[in-house]
């Protein structure tokens, strides 16, 4: 009786033991299983008896690496799709109509905004601008001043200044106005493309706008107009009136060419 008593508790603890050894392996988070066996000799009697549990075989479970995956904020499948497949497809204007036409009008509300978001954070402002045509063909869409905002900063960082200046005045038909940080990337972008005559456009814009004017603006085109002596002065002027506290830099004007 005591020899089958403790056959009982040697054959307890081997359980035990296999159990132990699943859990500690599920924990890893494995991508598929396999079933093995595994097999002990039942001390006493000299038999074998088979215990089965889960091996991890470790491969590609189809989760998306790299940009895409972005800890916390994650995409929807629907999302990683349509972005994956609008990458594939946008040199060919026919396919990528197609596409937007089967795929992306389909998706939800906030896999669209999703989807503009990724393609904005990926640089791939031209998909980004289509995205945001289709949005603003929903029923639920709703001017956003922030749609706006990240969508011609990123076009101008891009040096896309003529696809900028279309949302640009899209925004001021749905009656909302660019706020400070975009009329500094905004004149950023001019200055880059070359166009200082369109950065002083811009810049009359915003001292018309209802906000309170910021320094940052300023000191971009009084750092940008340096070749342009007359833009400049008239800027420089502003800015003293606007904020005499603060001074400006003038370089020697031999390092520019200007004399």
């Amino acid at each position: 009786m005591a020899a089958s008593f403790g056959r009982k508790i040697l054959n307890s603890k081997l359980q035990s033991s296999i159990f132990s050894l699943v859990c500690h392996d599920m924990t890893r988070i494995p991508l598929a299983f396999s079933h093995p066996i595994i097999r002990f000799d039942d001390v006493g009697h000299g038999q074998q008896k088979s215990y089965r549990y889960l091996s991890p075989c470790y491969y590609h479970d189809g989760r998306p690496r790299g940009s895409l995956w972005r800890g916390k904020k994650l995409i929807g499948k629907e999302a990683l799709f349509v972005i994956l497949g609008l990458k594939r497809v946008k040199d060919d204007e026919e396919k990528l109509d197609n596409f937007i036409k089967v795929h992306v009008s389909r998706l939800l509300k906030m896999d669209m905004v999703a989807v503009l978001n990724e393609l904005e954070r990926q640089e791939e402002v031209q998909l980004a601008v289509k995205m945001f045509w289709v949005i603003q063909k929903q029923d639920w869409y709703q001017p956003d001043v922030y749609l706006y905002k990240d969508l011609i900063i990123a076009l101008s960082k891009s040096k896309k200044m003529d696809e900028a200046m279309k949302l640009w005045e899209n925004m001021k038909k749905e009656n909302m106005y660019p706020d400070s940080q975009t009329y500094t990337e905004v004149i950023r972008g001019f200055l880059r493309f070359g166009s200082p005559g369109d950065a002083m456009n811009i810049y009359e814009d915003m001292k018309q706008s209802p906000d309170p004017p910021d320094e940052l603006p300023f000191r971009i085109l009084l750092k940008g107009l340096l070749p342009h002596p007359l833009f400049r002065n008239k800027v420089k002027q502003d800015f003293e009136d606007i904020f005499p506290d603060q001074s400006i830099y003038d370089p020697p004007e031999e390092i520019f060419g200007l004399r």
